[in-house]
């Protein structure tokens, strides 16, 4: 599963699909076979240097990093194996990634003479300064557990138990509000970000926000809901 350009064109598109398909309420993201991403095509990469670019036009790795992390429906990547460099880029552009525990990680960059650059910007967003440093630096292998203590998969699990893990997470978005649903993502992308000095302004426009939303008619179905015992009309 190495990211060619026919597998980043592929996923651009259900990508882009799933985005417009109003039945859509989350996108899963996983591998066939025994490893889940190996990181770049670097046959297609020695070719391309070699002046014989892919026979296809596809995104760069920065384009579908991007779309996955801005897209305004969750995405989820469940693990079905090793994840390498820019797979692991994947991982971390997911809002959710879960793991079996037998899956293993390693940023190999360093150790074919170039530098993790592009998943640097994903990969930071999650992992913690120094276990991030350490695995960056090292080219080291690092199972699932420590992927999850270091914040880059959300959990790591027993492989018989990776399904109902993913289901449990599914059925979450199964009982959410779509417009709700995207809208908290939009606050995840924005949060911690913000300087101390415009918290204040920060504040006020979260409360803006939050104003617009406990008055829509999906605010209203789900107190409703509430007072009549009843799951919302938006619960798959």
């Amino acid at each position: 599963n190495a990211l060619s350009a026919r597998l980043r064109a592929d996923l651009a598109a259900a990508l882009a699909a799933a985005m417009e398909d109003e039945s859509v309420r989350a996108v899963l993201l996983t591998g066939e076979g025994p490893a889940f991403c190996a990181g770049a095509d670097l046959k297609e990469v020695a070719a391309e240097r070699a002046g014989n670019p892919p026979p296809i036009s596809a995104p760069g790795m920065p384009e579908l990093f991007s779309a996955i992390m801005e897209a305004p429906k969750p995405v989820v990547a469940r693990l079905n194996g090793p994840a390498r460099a820019g797979g692991i880029g994947l991982v971390a552009a997911a809002d959710i990634a879960v793991a079996p525990e037998d899956a293993t990680f390693a940023f190999t960059e360093v150790r074919i003479g170039v530098v993790p650059a592009i998943i640097s910007v994903p990969v930071a967003a999650r992992m913690h300064d120094r276990q991030l440093a350490r695995y960056f630096l090292t080219g080291e292998s690092f199972g699932a557990a420590a992927a999850a203590e270091a914040g880059l998969v959300t959990s790591a699990v027993p492989r018989e138990e990776l399904d109902s893990a993913t289901e449990a997470i599914l059925d979450g978005f199964r009982a959410s509000a779509p417009r709700a649903l995207s809208a908290t993502k939009g606050l995840l992308g924005r949060a911690g970000s913000v300087p101390p000095e415009q918290r204040t302004a920060a504040i006020a426009r979260m409360g803006e926000l939050s104003a617009e939303y406990f008055a829509s008619e999906d605010a209203a179905e789900g107190r409703s809901a509430f007072r009549e015992k009843r799951s919302p009309n938006w619960v798959l």
